[in-house]
């Protein structure tokens, strides 16, 4: 049986990706930061898929440590019981902030969150990936447009804006996932990035306050409800179908920002491996 990795997948978006996968007989591995929301959202996709196979792990995913330890675990479940094979790691754990706050590293949180945890996780359960061969998704969003990386002040420290932070970590998303592909087609990986649209959850309202706050308050209401774009990733991870593209809305390929090139990507790929004390190049050969 196929297995899945989710974070973020305790609410919202990931939770009904969830549920719609489990109802497609794929087993789920979910990442939450809150053991009660694991615990209801497992209990939710059981109550209408009592056969589903599902098991939840606790995580704040903006720590690397909580990264490292939770990779472990999902490791060790993989070994033991998918043959050590991974199909398809969804990376859909994000957040949004209202004014500068840091990660126990010094790491600006939106960019720690939305970016380097994934990129963290996926090269940890690389190996699983390339032996089955499987699949990564990001969350991304179509606010990526119109904005270029900060090389120079990647944390945005100086003149911080909450929605420029956000926007920055949403381009890295998808430069991230051009850097996978670049290096790992061969070995019959495929990464993908979903813009889900404007959706009515949480994530504004989530450790925000102020204008972030109450902008998102009245955006949400003409959000469409999380279970729309779902259907994305799970057309993502198809079993009879690999798509060929790299940027996806409502299951059908979409345009993307002229800043996503390989030379931007393997920019991204030098900075986030120092920041993460890992290197890319090592995974295939562990």
């Amino acid at each position: 049986m196929d297995t899945i990795v989710i974070t973020g997948a305790s609410s919202g978006i990931g939770l009904e990706t969830a549920r719609i996968l489990a109802l497609q007989g794929f087993t789920l591995l979910v990442v939450g930061r809150n053991e009660a929301n694991c615990i209801r959202a497992k209990e939710k996709i059981l109550s209408e898929n009592p056969d589903a196979q599902i098991e939840y792990f606790v995580a704040d995913l903006m720590q690397q440590r909580e990264v490292i330890r939770i990779s472990e675990e999902i490791t060790s479940y993989l070994n033991d019981k998918c043959d050590g094979k991974l199909y398809a790691l969804i990376n859909n754990a994000g957040c949004v902030r209202s004014w500068y706050m840091t990660t126990e590293e010094g790491y600006e949180q939106q960019f720690a969150l939305n970016h380097l945890a994934g990129f963290l996780l996926t090269y940890k359960l690389l190996p699983a990936l390339i032996k089955a061969p499987g699949r990564v998704i990001m969350t991304g969003s179509e606010s990526h447009k119109g904005i270029k990386v900060r090389w120079d002040n990647i944390m945005l420290y100086r003149r911080y804006n909450p929605l420029t932070a956000y926007k920055q970590s949403k381009l890295c998303n998808i430069l991230f996932a051009k850097g996978l592909n670049d290096r790992y087609n061969a070995s019959g990986i495929r990464a993908y990035v979903v813009d889900p649209g404007l959706v009515n959850t949480e994530i504004g309202n989530k450790e925000t306050g102020g204008i972030v706050n109450f902008i998102w308050s009245l955006r949400k209401r003409y959000g469409v409800t999380p279970d729309v774009p779902a259907k994305t990733y799970a057309f993502l991870c198809d079993r009879e179908n690999t798509p060929e593209g790299l940027y996806y809305y409502l299951c059908k390929e979409k345009k993307y920002s002229r800043e996503v090139t390989s030379e931007n990507a393997d920019r991204l790929f030098e900075l986030s491996e120092r920041l993460c004390g890992i290197h890319y190049g090592k995974v295939e050969s562990l």
